[in-house]
């Protein structure tokens, strides 16, 4: 099965703008990203229709963050790319007279639930800024400067 990581892609592209001194071209985050720049503007256009960031077009154009890290949450990233499904299981539907399944389907339904939103709560508890932290506190632990942190950056563009 498919794990859709579009929610960790984003929060990666979304820390590493953070650490750039001007705007990231769609092309560049893509790169970053291992996909197509087209996903990239696809991705964020849900986080500029949310306010999270801008872009601009043309030479020097790209995308940069609209507001500070102490303002995003995990959760308002997760919702502004449509609330993409947290969990991949169901319940059987083969039998809906079934007193045995609905008696399963109640009681995974309202597990199902329940996680959902405690990882929406756990989600809505993190902001950028303590991930940006995390990120910060790792580098500085494992020597890294800002170059080797870049991916795909052939050119040691201190700027990707």
């Amino acid at each position: 099965m498919k794990r859709d990581s579009r929610l960790s892609n984003v929060l990666h592209a979304l820390l590493h703008m953070a650490e750039m001194e001007g705007p990231a071209t769609s092309e560049v985050m893509a790169q970053a990203m291992q996909t197509n720049p087209v996903v990239v503007r696809r991705l964020m256009a849900g986080l500029r229709y949310a306010g999270f960031v801008s872009s601009a077009k043309g030479h020097g154009g790209g995308w940069v963050l609209s507001c500070p890290l102490t303002d995003i949450t995990l959760r308002d990233i997760y919702e502004a790319l449509g609330a993409p499904t947290l969990l991949a299981v169901g319940n059987r539907v083969e039998s809906p007279g079934c007193i045995v399944e609905q008696a399963v389907n109640r009681a995974l339904t309202d597990a199902y639930q329940a996680a959902e939103e405690a990882l929406l709560a756990r989600l809505a508890a993190v902001t950028l800024a303590q991930l940006s932290a995390e990120f910060h506190e790792r580098m500085v632990a494992g020597c890294h400067g800002h170059k080797e942190i870049a991916h795909g950056n052939d050119n040691n563009d201190p700027n990707v």
